[in-house]
């Protein structure tokens, strides 16, 4: 019999399911349809590289190690009131035809302007942080070079590699390096239950709201888990250069939003059950922590552990810096066309220069360390993202002649955007007052 992409519950309603042959042939067409479908990633993938990467290896383990079980719930309510969002990207693109970005200019010039300052407030700090934490992680690799050094020279190689168009050869063994990450930490999770670690009570800190610190991580916490919300306006151009199906555009953004979400759970439990209570301080600096990382998975794992997590992970990082260099300047070539900019304010040469000499800049002249860095540029996001959630919802409401959000997602979003904004507004309580 040949195999077609038909429903499975074709095969096996005419099939004669006694003998051993024909259970053969129904399992292997499941395992044909999972890997084409695995090989036909495409944004979703590109959204999980971005994603996967300072608020998984950094924010979500430190979550753990300085706070235990507490803020798990953080992460499924962040995935639950963000998910409208983030569906949003690629949904749109598929129905519309078109970018977030000119959608949000079908409410307004207004709009656009308003996502241009949102856009410029975020780019140079989210691309720094996502690189000094790569620059981290390659000089725990023995490279004796400054971390402004490295991240010159990762910057410098991912510019290359996007203008000589060879993305699309990192994208496809990003899938495999990815996929290492993901075993290697459910593996490690599963192991970690068995670390024997030295607890002093005095050292397992309790979450509080009401202590400035503990509200200034979470703030930095969430905006990036799973990512910041500009990622949706990422995902729809995305899904444009790839010409994606409906079909595949949902199955994309699913495996990556998922994937993410049971990945920051991981990295919780890892940092939980292998530094909470154990009076570790994490170090603030790049290398520092990717040495505290790279130890928790030798301990869940053992020393062979060792290269393998440390490839993969800085694979990871350099797939999310990657990723961000390759998206913040489309968005800013597509803002620069709806607001009919000067044709030179359209080149993505350009922006992708000054986003190298800002991020530079950044990194050379006002970055201390890795903490400092990873901190201002989550929170950042996070208080930009009530704004980015509010036009989103804006422009849901305003085209009734598309089916974006679903009656519950409508709800959901609602809830999320006055979440978002009580946060904000008590963080900027807190600071002034601090």
């Amino acid at each position: 019999m040949k195999l077609s992409f038909l429903p499975c519950s074709y095969y096996i309603s005419n099939l004669n399911l006694t003998g051993k042959n024909n259970y053969r042939l129904v399992a292997t067409y499941y395992f044909y349809v999972m890997i084409s479908r695995l090989k036909s990633l495409g944004p979703g993938l590109l959204y999980a590289g971005a994603a996967i990467g300072v608020s998984h290896l950094v924010q979500s383990t430190k979550a753990g190690a300085e706070y235990g079980y507490a803020l798990l719930g953080v992460i499924v309510l962040a995935h639950l009131f963000k998910y409208p969002f983030f569906a949003l990207g690629p949904r749109y693109a598929n129905a519309a035809g078109e970018s977030l970005v000119a959608g949000f200019g079908k409410l307004g010039k207004w709009a656009v302007w308003l996502v241009l300052a949102l856009t410029l407030s975020t780019m140079f700090t989210v691309q720094s942080a996502v690189t000094i934490v790569t620059a981290g992680l390659v000089q725990n690799m023995g490279v004796p070079l400054s971390t402004p050094s490295l991240s010159f020279a990762l910057l410098m190689c991912c510019f290359l590699i996007l203008q000589v168009g060879n993305f699309s050869i990192f994208d496809h063994l990003m899938k495999g390096i990815m996929l290492l990450l993901a075993i290697s930490t459910l593996l490690a999770v599963v192991f970690s239950f068995g670390v024997q670690a030295e607890i002093s009570t005095s050292s397992q800190r309790v979450f509080r709201v009401s202590n400035g610190d503990d509200l200034e991580f979470l703030l930095a916490f969430v905006g990036w888990m799973p990512a910041p919300l500009d990622i949706a306006i990422w995902h729809s151009i995305w899904s444009l250069s790839k010409g994606n199906t409906k079909t595949s555009n949902e199955f994309d953004f699913k495996v990556g939003f998922y994937g993410t979400a049971l990945l920051g759970v991981c990295f919780l439990i890892l940092g939980a059950n292998t530094m909470y209570g154990s009076g570790i301080l994490l170090s603030p600096s790049a290398k520092g922590f990717a040495a505290q990382l790279l130890e928790v998975f030798t301990n869940s794992l053992g020393g062979w552990a060792y290269w393998v997590v440390t490839v993969a992970a800085f694979t990871t990082m350099l797939s999310t810096t990657l990723t961000c260099f390759d998206a913040m300047p489309r968005v800013m070539c597509h803002i620069g066309k709806e607001l009919s900019f000067h044709q030179n304010l359209q080149s993505l040469l350009l922006w992708r220069a000054l986003l190298f000499l800002g991020t530079v800049i950044i990194l050379f002249y006002f970055t201390h360390n890795m903490k400092q860095m990873v901190n201002f540029a989550t929170i950042v996001s996070f208080l930009t993202a009530p704004v980015l959630a509010w036009l989103s919802y804006r422009l849901v409401i305003a085209r009734t002649d598309l089916l974006l959000w679903s009656k519950g997602e409508k709800y959901l979003s609602l809830i999320g955007i006055v979440i978002l904004s009580v946060l904000s507004v008590l963080f900027a309580k807190s600071y002034l007052y601090h």
